[in-house]
């Protein structure tokens, strides 16, 4: 009649209090048992034969309790309970707390149960029958017969009594041997034990009442008590199926989400403990660390496409049978979804789960042998750790998925959570909303427009300038551009944002016009308003609302908004390229950029990264690069321009190794539309002076 979930000894940092416990247990038991024993060896002898029957079938029927489904799933029931409870009705609680004493040894000896396992369970079983007998007792439920409603309704009290008693005991016995939160202990299976064990309490009147009629009539009762135990377990099964991945047999979202909430709150009660009972400042706060990894399939699709979710399905469940291999026996994997798995695993901090992921993505990455085809698995998988990157299963999920995103993105196979690269923060989203409203209301909204000088060096004039976004947060202040763009890209109020760029850089080039100052504007545009199908239609009536020229317009690209989607960003080129818009390749030599990309794009400019402008001076290796951009733009019949110019020395060497233009602080800075036509009055160009150096414009 032991629960196995109550092992057989007690950890020696918990040994104190869990034997404290026990010792109260086995008291409280002896002092509910010892009014009753007394008359226990009159009693057995003048047992009848239905006493020792039930005796009998109890425990015959414990050689094969009631186990509940699952596989991490080991309490049981015992139906010997239904038994004792007649006993108990039919001849009082000391006989029943002999045949507990009869059926407990038994179990000890059979399955080499510990003395302190053993002598919790017979104080457990005890206590448990001593408080049912009490409420039977003082509510006026004994004599059972002849039975009528208050004997029912009593019975049935006296019941869920038993089973709170118990199910208390043995909860309070596993929190205080292994830890944890106390109350989900206690709710854990409760559902399937409380129905279990009530319901074979409740067969004991069936008992009394066959033996009443006939002893012989008493083994018929485990026909019901069979019926009792399969509908409790097909409840139970149930309950499981609905954590199990219907496919592939593995745990499914909700089962993930259960096993990391409860985690959480173990971690969280244990902090608790400790801090209300730690002396001073000695000793550390209990560590728990979780590992999450997340992991999809990479072109899973295609095989469905190609070859037919049949052939799909089989390969998602060779996947789960690889994870499962790999993982060990206290970690969870979990199928999401689709292609999408998960596993959770205690105790591993981020560099152990770092080489977990990699030891999985070598795993699958083995082909798989399917009808004699074999297909390339590859993964990615994103890796977070409890707490230091998520203190819930929401947070930890979300990170998770960010980290798998980063790790396809830039072609591995393993990658952990990095907040810089996480767009979804609650901050930068809170940040995002601020920036949406001030598009929608721009009076007063902080959103500016800077523009700094683009000049042909070997002339000194000013051929363009660059419109340069700046935002003025009223309580953040000064906002980082670059932090803005990043924020911005990957959601809808990119395509806001470059609007209002647009409409604001348009109506400058015409106030200028009306002034006399007619110049051309660069405006960078991400990769999110090249795949709007509307965008070169949207810029066309803007430049007719202003009356300006097509050219007096150049848009920025970068080389990653060239690789997104090559063939969708090419449509939307072309058609600005019929506009007679100008386009420039920025960044240029920091991204992915093919000379085959380069012949098909309509492009009149590439911009030479200022990372290595900056360091062309002082760096051989980076001169060499822009020397060798330059000869390539030049080959293609491309301008070139070089950002980042801030002293004479690079402003020198980019003339001698040909370069068309350049931008940077040697020149001026961005600045204010309303101070260029000032800075234009007294800007006087720069000489090439004969007597520069040699080593200046060495190339």
């Amino acid at each position: 009649m032991q629960p196995t979930s109550l092992r057989n000894s007690a950890p020696s940092e918990r040994a104190g209090r869990f034997y404290a416990y026990l010792t109260v247990v086995i008291a409280a038991a002896l002092a509910v048992a010892a009014p009753f024993l007394a008359d226990v060896p009159s009693a057995a002898a003048e047992a009848p034969v239905a006493f020792w029957l039930m005796a009998v079938l109890a425990l015959v029927l414990d050689t094969r309790p009631f186990v509940t489904p699952g596989p991490r799933q080991s309490a049981a029931v015992y139906p010997s309970v239904c038994f004792v409870f007649a006993i108990m009705l039919m001849w009082g609680l000391g006989l029943a707390v002999v045949t507990l004493v009869a059926l407990v040894a038994a179990h000890a000896w059979l399955h080499g149960r510990s003395a302190t396992r053993t002598a919790f369970n017979l104080g457990q079983y005890v206590a448990s029958f001593g408080v049912a007998h009490g409420v039977l007792a003082g509510l006026g439920g004994l004599p059972l017969l002849p039975v009528g409603w208050r004997q029912v309704a009593v019975l049935a009290l006296a019941a869920a009594a038993w089973f709170v008693t118990s199910h208390l005991l043995v909860s309070t016995a596993i929190w205080l041997r292994f830890g944890g939160d106390w109350r989900r202990i206690v709710r854990r299976s409760a559902g399937y034990e409380a129905l279990s064990w009530i319901g074979l309490l409740l067969l004991a009147p069936l008992v009394v009442a066959a033996a009443d009629q006939s002893t012989w009539l008493v083994p018929l009762v485990v026909a019901p008590l069979y019926a009792a135990h399969r509908a409790a377990r097909l409840s139970q099964e149930h309950e499981q199926l609905a954590l199990l991945d219907s496919l592939t047999g593995l745990a499914n979202r909700k089962a993930l989400r259960l096993r990391i909430d409860s985690e959480i709150a173990g971690h969280v009660e244990r902090v608790a403990r400790h801090a209300a009972s730690r002396a001073g400042a000695t000793g550390e706060a209990p560590e728990r660390l979780l590992a999450l990894l997340l992991l999809d399939l990479d072109r899973f699709k295609d095989v469905n496409d190609t070859l037919g979710h049949g052939v799909g399905d089989r390969l998602l469940v060779e996947v789960a049978h690889r994870l499962s291999r790999e993982a060990d026996p206290d970690h969870v994997v979990a199928r999401l979804g689709g292609d999408e798995f998960a596993i959770l695993a205690p105790d591993l901090d981020e560099a152990a789960a770092m080489k977990l992921g990699q030891r999985i993505g070598l795993l699958l990455s083995e082909p798989v042998q399917l009808d004699g085809m074999p297909l390339d698995v590859h993964s990615s998988i994103g890796v977070v750790t409890y707490p230091e990157q998520g203190e819930d299963y929401a947070t930890l999920m979300r990170h998770a998925e960010v980290a798998m995103y980063q790790a396809k993105a830039r072609g591995d196979t393993v990658a952990t959570y990095l907040p810089e690269a996480d767009h979804h923060t609650a901050e930068r989203l809170g940040l995002l909303g601020e920036l949406r409203h001030a598009l929608e209301s721009p009076r007063d909204s902080g959103i500016e427009l800077y523009y700094q000088p683009q000049v042909a060096i070997a002339s000194g004039e000013v051929v363009a300038v660059e419109a340069l976004l700046r935002w003025r947060h009223p309580e953040r202040g000064n906002i980082n551009p670059e932090e803005l763009i990043r924020i911005a890209e990957h959601s809808a109020v990119m395509r806001l944002l470059t609007f209002h760029v647009l409409g604001e850089v348009t109506r400058q080039l015409a106030a200028w016009a009306a002034e006399g100052l007619v110049v051309r504007a660069a405006v960078n545009v991400s990769v999110r308003d090249l795949h709007a199908p509307d965008f070169a239609d949207h810029l066309a009536a803007l430049l007719d609302d202003h009356q300006l020229k097509a050219a007096q317009v150049q848009l920025e690209i970068t080389e990653g908004a060239l690789m997104a989607d090559p063939r969708r960003v090419l449509a939307t080129l072309r058609r600005l390229d019929e506009l007679g818009v100008a386009l420039s390749l920025d960044d240029f030599g920091t991204g992915y950029s093919s000379m085959l990309h380069l012949r098909r794009l309509p492009l009149a400019e590439v911009k030479i990264d200022r990372s290595f402008v900056l360091g062309m001076a002082n760096d051989d290796d980076d001169a060499s690069i822009v020397r060798s951009i330059i000869e390539l733009a030049g080959a293609l019949g491309l301008r070139v321009v070089a950002e980042g110019v801030e002293d004479e020395r690079t402003w020198r060497r980019l003339a001698a190794q040909g370069c068309h233009v350049a931008q940077g602080w040697f020149y001026a800075r961005p600045m204010p539309a309303g101070e260029l036509p000032g800075w234009l009055a007294q800007y006087r160009p720069p000489r090439l002076l004969r007597s520069a150096s040699r080593a200046d414009v060495a190339t």
